[in-house]
């Protein structure tokens, strides 16, 4: 059936009910299991509506990889629980558009995803990632 899941997986708890799902189907279908970790660049935009502003931004973004990197090694931790071996990869860039690309390069023939994530601002004006890559993926999506 399915040969290869991909995971989107940011940390919350949509996430982690993906991933339980993401287990439990490359269980079922003999799978490789992949999770990706997508991480946006510091946009001054998106902090010109904090009240908090960053006495230095250009470490932001090393913040941000380094937390996407503690994700991805949680997922790869909860596989081996599971006697599986994860492949956890990190991205930066628009998170749904990160998704399909990936999905597309890696001949992925299932992703799975949250139905809410950790989203930002961007997400209430634009919609939700999951709905974009329900949309734009050329293979099937699971939603949980």
């Amino acid at each position: 059936m399915f040969k290869k899941i991909l995971v989107a997986y940011d940390g919350s708890k949509g996430a982690e009910i993906a991933l339980d799902k993401g287990f439990e189907l490359a269980k079922l279908c003999n799978a490789e299991l992949l999770t990706i970790t997508v991480f946006r660049h510091y946009s001054l935009l998106e902090s010109s509506f904090s009240m908090v502003r960053p006495a230095e931004p250009e470490k932001i973004d090393d913040a941000m990889r380094e937390y996407a990197r503690d994700i991805a090694d949680h997922a790869k931790g909860e596989g081996t629980k599971r006697g599986f071996r994860v492949r956890a990869f990190i991205k930066n860039g628009p998170p749904s558009r990160s998704i399909i690309a990936f999905a597309e390069e890696h001949d992925v023939d299932l992703i799975v995803i949250g139905s809410r994530g950790l989203g930002s601002i961007e997400n209430y004006l634009l919609g939700s990632v999951s709905y974009k890559v329900t949309g734009l993926a050329d293979c099937p999506v699971l939603v949980v």
